[in-house]
Parts: structure tokens; C-alpha cells; sequence
């Protein structure tokens, strides 16, 4: 019988988003999963492999990897790496007011492997390297933090999207109609799209591997829990604001997604 994988939690001790150089001691790692955050890998220098989810990857710089919530992975590396380790919690998802942020993640949440461009390459160490200045610094501020690192995301978006010769400009433009207008119903988006619901379900399975309900969940969950910790509305107010038919359809749509009613998430105010 196979030992179950074993899972690494680095978020116990940290705030809900960290930012360091990647450790030049972490050479060979055992296969481990991480069950509560994203990271993302930035190298610039250093060879080896990674290996993620069965699949072998060539650490060859300048290079990032993202490694999901889940994927089993782990290093091995040959000359010492350089670069830089983004850890980002869910929590940190659910109260940045910087909404494109969420946005950026979704488009990236397909990929594991981005080799960026030589001739970007020097531009983005920078942005990382002021990243990671403001969040060790002894005040950072978190819009000057997070103006750098959207436009950390605005460039790997980008990147991702010439490097698969698709714009996305209809995906884009879906995520966009979800930040400006949060509603429940995948056939709002579909008809103001122009397409149907069919459609805007395959089209949202390509570039982000989930259905349109589960792009529009992920938003719809992340705004409740941001209400219901750091509002006063009333449940049966956050219903109506995103558009829910009543309150009850809301109350099992919220649990069915996390497990908790609204009321007891509330009372609980637990860090994910």
C-alpha cells in the first residue's frame, strides 16, 4: 500500500501573501503538496528539474513555475538557483480590494510551467526584486505592494498569452463582466457575450480549467466571505446585491461551496 503523499503547509507562521528569494539550500525535496496556497516560482539562475504532477520539467532560466493547490511536486536541483518565491493564501484572495488581481490568477490557473523571453527577462527580476524589497520592508504599503505585483501579473499574463498565440480576448473580457457585475447566472454573461451558455462553458474550460459556474463560484464565494467578514449586510441583503432569487437558494448555493452557512462563517470568521 503507497504512503499517502505527504502535505507542506508554509502558511502556518506567515501573513496571507509572502514574498522571499528562493532558498539556495533547497536542492532535492521529497514529492509533497501544498493544500492551502498558490506558489509561484521565478528562477533566474540554477539547473535541475522539476517535477510536477508526474511530469518533468527543465529548470532552465529564466523560468516560473506555478505550483496549484494539490499538485504534488518537488525539486532537484543541480547548481545553486537564484530567484524568488511568491506564496499566496486564499485569505489574501478573499480581501485584497485589487479585484484584478483575482482576475490575473484565473487566467494563469491553467499553467504550470512560463519560460519568459530573454529580452523580458532583466525587467521582470526587477519587479520581483522591488516585491520583494517592499514586503521586507519594516512599513510596507500595501498599494505600493500591490501595484507591483499586478503589474507582475499584467506581464505573465501577457506573456502566457503570446506564447500560446491566443489573446483570450473574450475570456478576458468575461472575467471583466465578473468584477464589474457580480451576478449567479452563466446566461447573463452568455448573452451579453453573444454566445451561449454551451459555448461560454467550453470556451471557459480551455483557458481555465473549470465551467463557467465554477469561474463565476470562485468570485461569488471570495465577495460573500469578504461581506460577511468586514460588512455589517444582512444575509438576506448580500443575497439580493448578487442577485440570488432569494435568500434561502443563497444559503445553500454559499454552503454548498464551503461547507459552512453564511451565518456560521460570520460567527466563526475562519482564515482559509
Amino acid at each position: 500500500m503507497k504512503e499517502d503523499i505527504p502535505v507542506v503547509d508554509k502558511t502556518s507562521s506567515l501573513a496571507a501573501i509572502k514574498v522571499a528569494k528562493f532558498d539556495v539550500n533547497k536542492r532535492y525535496t521529497k514529492p509533497h503538496k501544498h493544500n492551502k496556497y498558490l506558489e509561484i516560482v521565478f528562477f533566474t539562475g540554477g539547473e535541475g528539474h522539476h517535477f510536477l504532477d508526474l511530469k518533468n520539467y527543465k529548470i532552465d532560466p529564466p523560468v516560473l513555475f506555478f505550483i496549484h493547490k494539490n499538485q504534488v511536486h518537488h525539486w532537484e536541483i543541480n547548481t545553486a538557483p537564484r530567484g524568488y518565491v511568491i506564496i499566496i493564501k486564499e485569505s489574501y484572495l478573499e480581501t485584497t480590494k485589487d479585484k484584478s488581481i483575482n482576475t490575473r490568477l484565473l487566467q494563469l490557473n491553467g499553467i504550470n510551467e512560463l519560460r519568459i523571453p530573454s529580452e523580458k527577462a532583466g525587467q521582470l527580476e526587477n519587479l520581483f526584486r522591488a516585491l520583494c524589497h517592499e514586503f521586507e520592508g519594516s512599513h510596507p504599503k500595501t498599494a505600493i505592494f500591490e501595484g507591483i505585483f499586478n503589474v507582475i501579473l499584467m506581464s505573465l499574463t501577457d506573456y502566457a498569452n503570446r506564447l500560446n498565440g491566443n489573446p483570450q480576448n473574450t475570456g478576458l473580457l468575461f472575467l471583466n463582466m465578473i468584477s464589474a457585475d457580480l451576478k449567479v447566472n452563466v446566461r447573463h454573461y452568455a448573452e451579453t457575450l453573444n454566445m451561449t451558455p454551451q459555448n461560454l462553458n467550453n470556451l471557459c474550460k480551455k483557458l481555465f480549467n473549470q465551467t463557467a459556474s465554477e469561474v463565476i463560484a470562485r468570485h461569488i464565494i471570495k465577495e460573500v466571505k469578504y461581506l460577511l467578514v468586514y460588512t455589517d449586510l444582512a444575509v438576506a441583503d448580500i443575497a439580493c446585491k448578487l442577485s440570488f432569487q432569494d435568500t434561502s437558494n443563497f444559503i445553500r448555493y454559499f454552503k454548498r461551496h464551503t461547507g459552512l452557512t453564511p451565518f456560521k462563517y460570520r460567527k466563526t470568521d475562519p482564515e482559509h
